[in-house]
C-alpha cells in the first residue's frame, strides 16, 4: 500500500521520534508497519504566509530532518525516488519514504532551485497551498494570475523534463485546467476528494476527475473530514472547537518542547476525537465516485495524515488503514482493484511521469 500525501516532516521539527509508537501521532514508523503501508510521500509543507526565503530554509530543515530520521531507522525504512526503488525496498522488508513539496514557495521563481530540490529527492510539487504564490493561483484565493503564472508555465515544463509530478491539490480550478493544457506529462492531485459529494473548494469536480483519467493522471482521496462531508463541524460549537484547536496547535508549534503546551495540545486532541465525524464509509464513497469518473486506474489514497487536526471515525491513525480495504472488499472491489487503489496506481503514474522526462532528453 502506498500513500501519496503525509505531512510527517513538519512533525519531525516538532520533536516527534518516528521510531516509537507515539500515542498522539497519526504517523510513525511502527504505525506504518502495522497499517501495511509499503511507502508514503512525506510532504515538505510550508505555510502560504511564510516569506519565500523563510520557506526555502524551512523546507530544507524538513528535508534534512526526514533524511536524518530515515538514516536513524534504516532497518525499517529507506528513501525511494522511483517505483523501482520502492519495489527493491519492499523486497528487502523496508518501508519506502518518498519526498514531496507542498507549496511551491521555496522554489522562489528559480528553475535552478527547482532542479536542486529534485536532486535532493523531491518527486512532486504541490504548486500552491492556501494562498496564491509565484507559480499559480490557489483554491483559497485564485485572484493573482488567473491560473498559472508565466513562471509557473516554465516550472511545469521543467518538471516535465525532470520527471517530477505536478500536484494540483490546493490549486484553483483555472490553475488545474491551465496545467492540463501545458503539461506533457500526466498531472496528479495527491490529496483531494470529490466536489459532487462535498462542496469544499479543494475538492475536484466530475469534469476534473474525468480529465485526470483521460490524461493518465491520478487523484489520492483525502481523509480530512472537512473534505469528506459538508455536515462535519456544521454545529457552531464544533466549529468553535476546531478554531480553538488551530490556536492551541500553533502555540505548541512555537514551543514543541514546553511540557505545558504539549499537555494542552494532547488534551485538545482527545477532545477532537469526540466530535461527530465522517468515517471509512465516506472515504470509500469518494473512492467510488472518483473511480466512476476517472477510472479504476487513476484513483488512490492521499490520506493527509499528520496534516489534519482530526482523522475520520475508525481511522485515528495510519495503523487503521486496512479498514478502508475491508470496506472496499465489502462493496465488491476485487483484490486486483484494491491493489491498484491501494498504491499501484500511484507507482504507475510516477512511472509514466518519469517516462515522459526520459523521452524529452
Amino acid at each position: 500500500m502506498y500513500d501519496s500525501h503525509m505531512d510527517t516532516p513538519s512533525q519531525l521539527l516538532r520533536l516527534r521520534d518516528p521510531g516509537i509508537d507515539n500515542p498522539y501521532a497519526q504517523v510513525d514508523f511502527p504505525k506504518l508497519r502495522r497499517g501495511g503501508v509499503d511507502g508514503a510521500f512525506f510532504a515538505l509543507y510550508t505555510p502560504a504566509q511564510m516569506a519565500p526565503d523563510s520557506a526555502t530554509r524551512y523546507a530544507l530543515e524538513m528535508l534534512a530532518a526526514t533524511f536524518d530520521a530515515v538514516q536513524a531507522h534504516s532497518g525499517e525504512v529507506a528513501p525511494a525516488f522511483s517505483p523501482e526503488d520502492a519495489a527493491e525496498n519492499r523486497k528487502n522488508g523496508r518501508i519506502s519514504i518518498f519526498i514531496g513539496m507542498e507549496n511551491g514557495s521555496p522554489i522562489q521563481e528559480s528553475l535552478s532551485l527547482l532542479n536542486q530540490f529534485y536532486r535532493m529527492g523531491v518527486r512532486y510539487v504541490t504548486l500552491t497551498h492556501n494562498g496564491d504564490n509565484a507559480l499559480a493561483d490557489s483554491a483559497a484565493e485564485g485572484k493573482r494570475w488567473n491560473g498559472l503564472s508565466p513562471f509557473g508555465k516554465r516550472a511545469v515544463a521543467q518538471m516535465n523534463r525532470l520527471g517530477m509530478m505536478i500536484d494540483l491539490s490546493h490549486a484553483s480550478d483555472k490553475t488545474f485546467w491551465d496545467c492540463l493544457s501545458v503539461s506533457r506529462a500526466p498531472i496528479v492531485a495527491t490529496h483531494s476528494c470529490c466536489r459532487a459529494l462535498c462542496s469544499h473548494r479543494r475538492n475536484l469536480t466530475d469534469e476534473m476527475l474525468q480529465a485526470l483519467g483521460e490524461h493518465d493522471g491520478y487523484v489520492g482521496i483525502n481523509f480530512c473530514p472537512s473534505f469528506l462531508s459538508d455536515s462535519f463541524a456544521s454545529d457552531p460549537a464544533d466549529a468553535a472547537l476546531l478554531d480553538q484547536a488551530d490556536e492551541m496547535e500553533a502555540a505548541f508549534i512555537q514551543a514543541p518542547s514546553d511540557p505545558a503546551r504539549i499537555e494542552a495540545w494532547h488534551r485538545m486532541q482527545e477532545r477532537l476525537l469526540k466530535l461527530p465525524r465522517p468515517g471509512v464509509k465516506e472515504i470509500v464513497d469518494h473512492i467510488d465516485h472518483a473511480v466512476k469518473w476517472a477510472g479504476i486506474d487513476h484513483v488512490g489514497l492521499g490520506s493527509d495524515f499528520d496534516g489534519i487536526l482530526i482523522a475520520p471515525e475508525g481511522l485515528d491513525d495510519v495503523s487503521a488503514m486496512p479498514a478502508v480495504f475491508r470496506e472496499m472488499e465489502r462493496r465488491g472491489y476485487t483484490p486486483e482493484q484494491i491493489r491498484k487503489i491501494g498504491g499501484q496506481n500511484l507507482m504507475d503514474v510516477l512511472g509514466r511521469v518519469i517516462k515522459v522526462s526520459q523521452s524529452m532528453c
